[in-house]
């Protein structure tokens, strides 16, 4: 009997061992493959327009996305000091970073001053913004005071203002360098441009980038999932490489933006494949 108990012990030490080492040598997660790139993936806040911050930072938890640029109807513009430094808490508890501000709609002086003081409360150092045309030149003077960069967001064919690279390229290259432009990959393609080759053309000026896929280059093509459509991703992250870019590259998904969570995990994750993919 004694004999019995003993061998009952001592294979239930082995195979307490047995598990023991198992789950030592399991192996972990690894880290998502564009840690290792000079630019980050983030999203633009526009695509949870539909819902509250709490979650638009749950889902980016659970895409492991962890920067954010913050539209003003998850922190509005008038949003006291102590609104701000909550915001700032919540974003932090999540593991996200605010990396700046925007699309902001600028129609007057007041708006740009507005915009610019609302960024240095927020604590960014990017704006991403659209201004009427005439009043460039006081982004340009608000730029030097700041010492902000400030992103023109370009449209496509939908909007006269700022319709693409070339536009905003046009209207900013004789200003101060901290103006440049917000790369939207989509809007340029519909209208008719090279997204990949106004990234290199204009790469000087390219301070954010707002990434999704789109199924044409005219006014017709609409937007959709990340590598359904027409933009050649393997081309545009070998470019990102070969420019140096250093910001982010924020997924703006607008396709059923009621329920986008399903695009939002297949756009991320391949967008991350392709990434892996061209290493």
């Amino acid at each position: 009997m004694k004999r019995v108990i003993i061998l009952l012990i001592v294979g239930l030490l082995v195979v307490t061992s047995h598990v023991a080492i198992a789950q030592a040598e399991r192996p972990g997660q690894r880290m998502p493959p564009e840690t290792g790139e000079k630019f980050k993936i983030g999203m633009a806040g526009y695509t949870f327009l539909k819902f509250d911050l709490d979650k638009a930072l749950a889902t980016m938890k659970r895409a492991d996305v962890h920067y954010l640029c913050i539209k003003d109807f998850h922190l509005p513009m008038a949003s006291t000091d102590v609104q701000i430094a909550e915001f700032q808490a919540k974003l932090k508890a999540n593991g996200v970073i605010g990396y700046a501000v925007g699309p902001i709609y600028m129609k007057s002086e007041a708006d740009i001053d507005n915009a610019f003081a609302y960024a240095k409360r927020v604590g960014v150092k990017l704006i991403i913004g659209v201004p009427n045309y005439d009043l460039l030149p006081y982004v340009d003077k608000k730029v030097k005071e700041y010492g902000f960069n400030f992103a023109i967001h370009l449209h496509g064919p939908d909007i006269a203002t700022y319709p693409d690279a070339e536009d905003v390229w046009n209207h900013v290259k004789d200003l101060d360098p901290r103006i440049g432009m917000c790369l939207d990959i989509g809007h340029d393609t519909r209208n008719g441009k090279d997204a990949v080759a106004d990234l290199e053309k204009y790469q000087s000026r390219v301070f954010d980038m707002h990434i999704k896929d789109v199924t044409g280059t005219t006014k017709l093509g609409y937007s959709l999932e990340v590598g359904r459509g027409v933009i050649n991703f393997p081309a545009l992250v070998r470019m990102l490489r070969k420019v140096g870019y250093t910001g982010v590259c924020s997924l703006e998904h607008e396709k059923d933006m009621g329920d986008p969570f399903m695009g939002i995990a297949e756009s991320i994750g391949y967008f991350r494949g392709v990434i892996e993919a061209t290493k």
